[in-house]
């Protein structure tokens, strides 16, 4: 459970049904909570722990511990913990393309990858018009096959998650082709964007702006050629109560990594698709990034700060997500 020997976060499952940990802002919101569903820690010794990804054939959740230059994979009939990767260049973001395999965006070497189902690793974007990308962050793939990431300078600002470089390109937003593999920004005009993902018929691309005062989610109108409109606030947060990475579920509804300001704000907040807060899940710890796994993507996986955690809800996440 801790393979590091790093100091674990403190720690006390609940022994009763439902989940207190559903705290609901909306009476909607308990709808969500499944009755014999409880929040479980499945590892901890991380330093910061990102971008979670479900791999149902193998019942395994793979996530990056950015600090300890690794991605950890934790194995769902075992309960094993193991690295999957180390050295992992700093990788931050994690998916899964429509054919399976794993996408990863990396720090150190300023590129987003593939891993290829034999293992080999295929460099889909580390330029742009012929200079070095930033430091990509999270990344989304779309049904046809067109992958979307985020690129802000974190990765280069210091020694702790990269290595300290100047940014050769402005922060941008970045689509590359599924066919032709052609990087095309998309937008440069949000500060320090960060976490992202599609709604579920993929016609609203919602973005975290991470350096926006305070953080806050925008969204945008996907056109057919990918052409990014209509840009609108859809959900703002207040100081120290911030949105990270988030994933979308069927309905809509956007389960957002949160907290920062201090314990009360540190969990999962969810919102409709309009902005309309429902409720959070809370943890012990700041969560960095969700996703949805098992076997019908029903079971909420949470990267919070030095630990992972899940618990299985009344929603199901989109495919792709």
């Amino acid at each position: 459970m801790n393979p590091t020997g790093l100091n674990e976060t403190p720690w006390e499952p609940s022994q009763r049904y439902p989940e207190p940990r559903f705290r609901a802002f909306d009476p909607a919101f308990l709808r969500f909570r499944a009755m014999n569903g409880t929040v479980e820690k499945l590892a901890g010794g991380c330093r910061w722990a990102e971008g979670p990804v479900w791999f149902g054939d193998q019942r395994a959740l793979y996530w990056s511990d950015i600090p300890n230059d690794r991605i950890l994979r934790w194995d769902e009939v075992t309960g094993q913990v193991a690295a999957f990767r180390q050295s992992s260049n700093y990788a931050n973001g994690n998916t899964r393309d429509r054919q399976g395999r794993l996408v990863t965006c990396e720090h150190l070497t300023r590129r987003v990858t593939r891993t290829e189902h034999d293992g080999a690793i295929t460099v889909l974007a580390d330029r742009y018009d012929g200079k070095r990308l930033n430091s990509p962050n999270d990344v989304v793939v779309k049904s046809d096959g067109s992958i979307w990431f985020t690129d802000p300078p974190f990765g280069i600002l210091g020694y702790i998650e990269g290595e300290k470089a100047e940014p050769e390109l402005s922060q941008g937003v970045y689509r590359i082709d599924g066919q032709s593999g052609a990087v095309t920004l998309v937008t440069d005009e949000l500060a320090g964007p960060n976490g992202l993902a599609f709604s579920p018929d993929e016609r609203i691309l919602y973005i975290v702006e991470s350096r926006a005062e305070p953080r806050r989610i925008v969204g945008y109108d996907v056109g057919e050629d990918g052409r990014l409109s209509n840009r609108r606030t859809v959900v703002q947060g207040a100081a120290g109560d911030t949105p990270d990475g988030f994933r979308v579920d069927t309905e809509g509804n956007l389960w957002c990594g949160w907290g920062m300001g201090g314990a009360e704000f540190d969990g999962v907040r969810v919102f409709t698709a309009e902005g309309r807060p429902l409720g959070q899940i809370d943890l012990p710890e700041r969560c960095a990034n969700i996703c949805f796994g098992g076997r019908h993507r029903n079971r909420l996986f949470m990267a919070a700060s030095r630990s992972l955690y899940s618990v299985y809800v009344n929603a199901q996440g989109v495919a792709g997500g």
